[in-house]
């Protein structure tokens, strides 16, 4: 049940809601008691959720005209978002040298300027109401760094610091920032990322080749193996989620899954030599076997 709150909108936009901890937040969100937009670039693959009770609509992050259409047609029926859930993202992987410059640019528009762009249309209205939250989908990889994450990590690391100065921005207008940062949900998270290396060299001539194949291999093991015995679904992001937005305080950070906790603070205790080192031990070293 929803807390007694100020009056002014209640209304949830929330961004990937196609699968995974989007369409979980949305349903989650619902059954809660809350006014759900659920949004994807593909709004066909919103049905289910249409049927459970959900708003949708076209939003594609990457195309700041769906995004103003979107908020737009928030604000004209509830008069402002009143909750952002900032969850479309996905990951590139590759060593930093093989992945394209194009492809940068992508996960960048993406997870972090589509992001931004999306919080800036929507705060007008929550300062407006003097009411609001904005919830950012990190990662245990704004923390710390796997190899071959480089360019996805950097995204999440961007986010840590755009949480952080946000949250003091605006906390003077009655709207909160909340960062979550789950660690391993099993969901179709891996295969894309995996998927993601399909456009690298691979000849034989990459002197990466060897490295960005057991990259792949160890991202696809981690979420079908043992390792997601410390990982879970996406409904464990989504209840994190209606927690967070529910209290009268909002916490600043939430911490999701035993994979997030452990990683975390095994990473605060070591140094850059002995992450490498323990890095060495699961990731072959591009290079190290010239002569």
């Amino acid at each position: 049940m929803l807390r007694a709150m100020a009056e002014g909108s209640r209304a949830v936009l929330i961004t990937g809601c196609s699968s995974g901890i989007g369409e979980a937040t949305a349903t989650t969100l619902l059954h809660a008691g809350w006014t759900v937009y659920a949004t994807a670039r593909r709004p066909d693959t919103l049905s289910e959720l249409a049927r459970a009770g959900a708003h949708t609509l076209a939003l594609d992050v990457t195309d700041e005209a769906s995004m103003r259409a979107a908020v737009d047609a928030v604000i004209a029926a509830e008069g402002a978002v009143g909750v952002l859930v900032n969850n479309a993202g996905y990951s590139q992987s590759g060593a930093v040298e093989t992945v394209p410059m194009d492809a940068f640019r992508r996960q960048f528009e993406t997870n972090v300027f589509g992001l931004v762009a999306l919080t800036q249309m929507v705060l007008p209205g929550m300062r407006e109401q003097g009411w609001g939250k904005i919830v950012n989908v990190g990662s245990m990889g704004g923390r710390l760094t796997f190899p071959g994450g480089g360019c996805y990590h950097a995204t999440k690391y961007a986010l840590e610091a755009l949480s952080d100065a946000l949250r003091f921005e605006v906390k003077g207008f009655g709207i909160d920032v909340v960062l979550i940062e789950p660690g391993l949900i099993v969901t179709e998270f891996g295969e894309a990322a995996t998927a993601s290396m399909g456009d690298l060299d691979g000849s034989a001539e990459d002197p990466y080749a060897t490295f960005n194949a057991s990259v792949g291999a160890l991202t696809k093991g981690a979420y079908d193996g043992p390792m997601k015995r410390l990982g879970g679904g996406p409904e464990r992001v989504a209840r994190a989620i209606e927690r967070a937005i529910s209290r009268g305080r909002a916490p600043s950070r939430v911490t999701v899954t035993p994979s997030a906790k452990l990683m975390i603070n095994t990473r605060r205790l070591m140094g850059d030599r002995a992450w490498d080192a323990a890095m060495g031990g699961q990731f072959p070293r591009p290079g190290a076997t010239r002569s």
